[in-house]
């Protein structure tokens, strides 16, 4: 399988857990949903912030990589953060639209703007603490949706805490049955 193919299935494997865990979240009261429960950022809200802020930082760090990805190179119009534990989004609606519009440009980028050849170069690109570094394109990718899925794992957790069944997470049922398409 190649780059994109497989980013297209992370990426659709992105887009539904992160849709289950807001039809999650709406279960909830902003109480619940703004609790430290003691996670590394602190409650669900502000892991779903977490999530949202790391994307920011990868995507819009990945939109340099080609003048072609303009579904990312749009993201710069949202709030930007000015560190890892920002609270973006202090309400869960206003979330839920960003955390959709990231899943769906991600998406875009992958399926319409992204080449093979792209994922086999190097990305120069400085971190939050201005060092410098430059990395195989692919496995920044791969580390993004990576970080996505650990931090999903922690929420599902205080999901679980709080006797919210947010339904399976398993990578599994978004790879294609190759015996069901033949």
């Amino acid at each position: 399988m190649n780059h994109i193919e497989h980013f297209k299935i992370m990426a659709l494997y992105n887009q539904r857990m992160n849709c289950q865990l807001v039809t999650a979240a709406k279960t909830l009261n902003n109480s619940q949903l703004i609790e430290d429960k003691g996670a590394f950022f602190g409650s669900i809200l502000g892991t779903f912030n977490h999530l949202i802020i790391g994307d920011m930082i990868w995507l819009l760090r990945f939109a340099k990589h080609s003048n072609r990805y303009q579904a990312l190179i749009q993201l710069s119009e949202l709030p930007y953060p000015t560190s890892l534990d920002d609270i973006l989004y202090d309400q869960l609606e206003p979330l839920i639209k960003v955390r959709k519009q990231l899943d769906q440009a991600i998406l875009d980028w992958v399926k319409y703007e992204a080449q093979e050849a792209d994922f086999h170069r190097t990305l120069t690109y400085s971190n939050t603490k201005s060092e410098v570094s430059e990395r195989e394109f692919s496995e920044l990718v791969s580390h993004m949706f990576n970080h996505q899925t650990h931090h999903r794992g922690q929420v599902s957790t205080l999901f679980s805490q709080l006797g919210v069944d947010i339904g399976s997470t398993d990578y599994l049922l978004d790879i294609p049955d190759e015996k069901s398409a033949g």
